[in-house]
Order: C-alpha cells, then sequence, then structure tokens
C-alpha cells in the first residue's frame, strides 16, 4: 500500500499496536500462559471472532506480545484479546496510542455499526475518553477501503 493513501498510516498503527493489546491481555489475565492461549482461541471460536486453525500455546502467545511481532499476529487474536480487554472489571485503557488504534480497529472489526457516532457510543463507559478519536480514524480508514 502506497503511503500516499490515508489508510496506510492507521492501519500501521493498529498492526503496531496489536502486540501491545495481547501483551497487556496476558498482565491482567494472570494465568498459566498456556492456559491463556488456550482460553483466547476458544473464546475466538466461541464469539465468532476468527476461526483459529489451532490452539496456540503459551509461547506463541508471548510471541505475539513482543514489539516487533507486527504482521505475525493473527486478526483473530488481537480482536478477541480486545473483546476480552474491554470487558474485564478492572477497566483496563489502551498505553499508547498504537494500542489505541488497535482497538479501534478490533472494535469495529468485532461488531456492526451503522456510524461512527453509534460506534463511539456504544463504547464501555471507561473507554468513551479515551478512544474516539481512535474509533474515528478507525473509521475512516474501514471506509476509505470500500469501493464505490
Amino acid at each position: 500500500m502506497s503511503e500516499t493513501m490515508p489508510q496506510s498510516g492507521f492501519y500501521a498503527k493498529a498492526r503496531r499496536g496489536m502486540s501491545a493489546t495481547i501483551a497487556q491481555w496476558r498482565r491482567l489475565g494472570q494465568g498459566d500462559p498456556d492456559r491463556l492461549a488456550l482460553i483466547l482461541a476458544e473464546t475466538a471460536r466461541v464469539a465468532r471472532l476468527g476461526d483459529p486453525e489451532a490452539t496456540p500455546d503459551g509461547k506463541t502467545l508471548e510471541a505475539w506480545s513482543q514489539s516487533d511481532a507486527g504482521d505475525d499476529i493473527p486478526l483473530w487474536a488481537a480482536r478477541t484479546a480486545t473483546f476480552l480487554l474491554m470487558q474485564m472489571p478492572a477497566r483496563p485503557v489502551p498505553q499508547s496510542d498504537d494500542e489505541a488504534c488497535a482497538w479501534a480497529y478490533c472494535w469495529l472489526r468485532n461488531r456492526d455499526f451503522a456510524s461512527v457516532d453509534d460506534a463511539r457510543a456504544a463504547l464501555p463507559d471507561h473507554l468513551q475518553e479515551k478512544l474516539p478519536h481512535a474509533v474515528g480514524a478507525a473509521w475512516a480508514d474501514r471506509q476509505g477501503l470500500r469501493l464505490v
């Protein structure tokens, strides 16, 4: 994708933020790495957020948590980690702009919204102030990829 396309900057940030999203979920999940990997894969299947070919192990989950993981992270894993984080009673928030972009990208991939305002309004209360800009950028990215 050419750097002149407006979508490329956002998508690159979202991809970079996916490793931080998985890392935060691992940290807050506070469980055995293999069990957390199983939970991630099974949740993806049950919630229909993706269909992992195989259940990853804890080492794979750890690798996906590294900042250089980038495109190695399957979308189902990032979508599922975001899904789980947004429901946690601890009310976690993204820790960086890249991670906020990943959360917003996954938020739009996980649910259907008629408009960007609907997507923003549906955010959990604790994310209402943290994600509106990123959701707007994710919406613009998604709309920019559609053919007229």
